[in-house]
Parts: C-alpha cells; sequence; structure tokens
C-alpha cells in the first residue's frame, strides 16, 4: 500500500492546530506543541535510539511557516527558532494515528523528570 500523500494542510495559528487532510481520506488537527516536541530533527530523535531529548516548555510555541520540500514532506518553521528536520507524508500520518498515544507518553516522559 502507497503512503498517503497530503492533499491540504491548513495552518490555524489562533487554536494553534496544524490541520492536514490526506489522500486517503484521513484529516488530523495536530497542536504545534504535540508537533515540535516530536519534530524528526536529530536535535529531538538523536543520532540513534536511545538518544532521544526530551522537550519541554513549548505550550505556546507558534509555527510561523511552512515550507514544502519536493512532493514529500514539509518545513515547519517554529517561533522559537527550530526548523530542522523534515514532515514527510508518512511521519505527519504516523503522527494523527497515533496521537492519544504519543501524547500519553509525552505526558508520562515529562512527569517522570520533574520538568
Amino acid at each position: 500500500m502507497p503512503d498517503p500523500v497530503a492533499s491540504e494542510i491548513r495552518l490555524r495559528r489562533a487554536s494553534r492546530l496544524l490541520e492536514v487532510t490526506f489522500s486517503d481520506g484521513a484529516r488530523f488537527e495536530l497542536p504545534f506543541e504535540y508537533l515540535r516536541v516530536n519534530s524528526p530533527s536529530a536535535e529531538v530523535k538523536g543520532h540513534g535510539p536511545g538518544q532521544e531529548v526530551l522537550v519541554v516548555g513549548k505550550e505556546n510555541v507558534g509555527i510561523t511557516a511552512i515550507e514544502p520540500v519536493g512532493q514529500y514532506a514539509v518545513k515547519l518553521v517554529f517561533d522559537d527558532g527550530h526548523d530542522t528536520g523534515l514532515y514527510t507524508w508518512r511521519y505527519l500520518h504516523e503522527l494523527g494515528r497515533e496521537h492519544r498515544e504519543r501524547w500519553a507518553q509525552y505526558l508520562e516522559r515529562r512527569a517522570r523528570s520533574g520538568r
């Protein structure tokens, strides 16, 4: 089965949501904070398993720009200066499908860290 392709992306600044609609009919509203703390960048993911960085303090982060990258991804420019990491259609779809579970895991990690 081919990867879904984003057919529409809307930046909803007031509600701090990125709305993404895909070719398979899926539609997700992804909070800016969720996207920032799950950035696919090396700054967040590290360079290998076990090197992930817990990003905190991004409750009020904004997205200032969405830059297309070919036909397969976008680069999100956050107002905290973070602009590395490509959000492929596959990764955005995965973030949408797994939003509830990933967010719960993030909150648990954050609580354990005391931050």
